[in-house]
């Protein structure tokens, strides 16, 4: 099973993946991320672009790289990925789905004053990221138009991630 974590950047699917993976027996995190930042390397450069999700290797390997480490390993994956483009969650989705993988999709949400907050004092990537606030605006669209009825939506705004992650883990088990 994949307990995908979605949601902006700096919502808290890191930390909260994390927590969730210590509350699900057998479980791993395996963030997408590094796929995309193994693609950035390749030299020289894939064709240039904004977000390594553009390129449509990035998303049959972040399939094929969860397949094989779950028939690798079984258990359960937690990936925490922002993914906001319909069109690349259908792809995704449908590509576990051919390998007869369940998933269970949650979004990580915040109230936009909450989420601002967050950003202004992020420790990881530095104080109003100009990264994460690009994203602030595509999410709420994201949300708005399709996001929120492909998962299942959980506030974040004034819970602790330790809450999150129960409430998540809880969910996966049922």
């Amino acid at each position: 099973m994949i307990v995908w974590l979605n949601g902006t950047h700096g919502v808290g699917k890191t930390t909260t993946s994390a927590l969730v993976r210590e509350l699900i027996p057998d479980s791993r995190v395996f963030d997408p991320e590094k796929v995309g930042e193994t693609l950035t390397d390749i030299t020289p450069g894939l064709p240039g672009t904004d977000n390594f999700q553009h390129w449509p290797p990035w998303r049959q390997l972040v399939v094929e790289t969860a397949r094989r480490v779950l028939d690798y390993t079984g258990g359960t994956l937690v990936m925490p990925m922002t993914i906001l483009v319909e069109r690349y969650w259908r792809e995704i989705s449908a590509g576990l789905a051919q390998h007869a993988i369940p998933v269970r999709h949650f979004v990580l949400h915040a109230d936009e004053h909450t989420l601002r907050g967050r950003i202004a004092n992020d420790t990881v990537l530095g104080p109003d990221s100009p990264f994460r606030l690009a994203y602030v605006d595509p999410y709420a669209e994201a949300a708005r138009t399709w996001l929120h009825g492909e998962a299942e939506v959980v506030d974040t705004t004034s819970r602790t991630p330790s809450q999150v992650a129960h409430q998540i883990a809880e969910a996966a088990r049922r």
